[in-house]
């Protein structure tokens, strides 16, 4: 993969980062993504709040969250009234969020925390996302099933033909994006996993500033998966065509109005530790 020009990007300091966590039914793990984070996140100086929202969650994941909550004042957990879903959880941590930027990061332990202080040293150089590949040198993953495996390569193979970047690792959830960007990509419509997918087309296409980063992934080790391939592929479809119908024929009616200020660049620094 090839590295653009890279460019001077300018941003207003970011005060505090909130990281958008949805969760249900994670009671074998959310307590320790909750300390970790905080943990590496403290370590860092990075200012920051933990927004878990419970996605209708029948097991003890309230429970554990009520009680860390009670010995962490940078934990903030919500409830997800319903209806229920992926993507509505993290719309409803998006519009509790006190940060002027956020990471969307999974409840399972399977996204690194050093990779969110990596995310918030490049929003602070100014882009308005970062995103991390799984697929570039210096990323990767660890147990992905190989059935996934297949299907995630494919589906991002079609989105890049599709829209014609080189962002290899678009239906990934584990994003960061100024607040501007969430104000500016609305309205948000997807409410499952395809929420994953809208989000980043929708910047890219609007114009937002961005650059890619090497991350790696780790396949959860306590509770089950929540995303079914069946059932998400017609709604990953439909999300990729609406923003390309956007990107061609809305006449740019909702592209950033700084456009002097766009560009986009790739980082190869391995991650953290390696």
């Amino acid at each position: 993969m090839s590295e653009p020009a890279r460019n001077t990007v300018k941003g207003e300091a970011l005060k505090l980062l909130s990281v958008v966590i949805p969760a249900r039914d994670e009671e074998g793990c959310i307590a320790s993504t909750v300390e970790h984070l905080d943990l590496e996140l403290r370590l860092q100086n990075v200012p920051h709040e933990i927004v878990v929202v419970d996605d209708g969650s029948t097991d003890s994941t309230w429970r554990i969250l009520d009680e860390l909550q009670a010995k962490n004042p940078n934990l903030h957990p919500v409830r997800n009234p319903g209806p229920h879903g992926f993507g509505r959880a993290i719309l409803c941590g998006l519009e509790r969020m006190q940060g002027d930027a956020v990471v969307i990061m999974m409840a399972d332990e399977s996204d690194d925390c050093r990779d969110v202080v990596r995310y918030w040293t490049l929003l602070n150089e100014g882009y308005d996302c970062v995103f991390g590949s799984r697929f570039m040198p210096g990323g990767g993953v660890i147990d992905y099933p190989r059935f996934k495996l297949l299907i995630n390569r494919l589906a991002n193979l079609f989105i890049r033909l599709l829209f014609g970047f080189k962002l290899n690792d678009t239906t990934n959830a584990f994003k960061a994006y100024r607040r501007v960007v969430i104000n500016g990509c609305r309205p948000l419509i997807a409410p499952h996993f395809n929420l994953t997918v809208e989000l980043p087309l929708k910047a890219i296409v609007r114009g937002y500033t961005w650059t890619v980063i090497p991350i790696t992934w780790r396949n959860r080790r306590t509770g089950t998966a929540k995303l079914k391939i069946k059932e998400m592929g017609s709604r990953y479809l439909f999300i990729c065509l609406y923003v390309w119908l956007e990107k061609y024929f809305s006449r740019g009616d909702y592209r950033k109005l700084q456009e002097s200020s766009k560009s986009t660049r790739y980082e190869t620094v391995p991650p953290s530790g390696s």
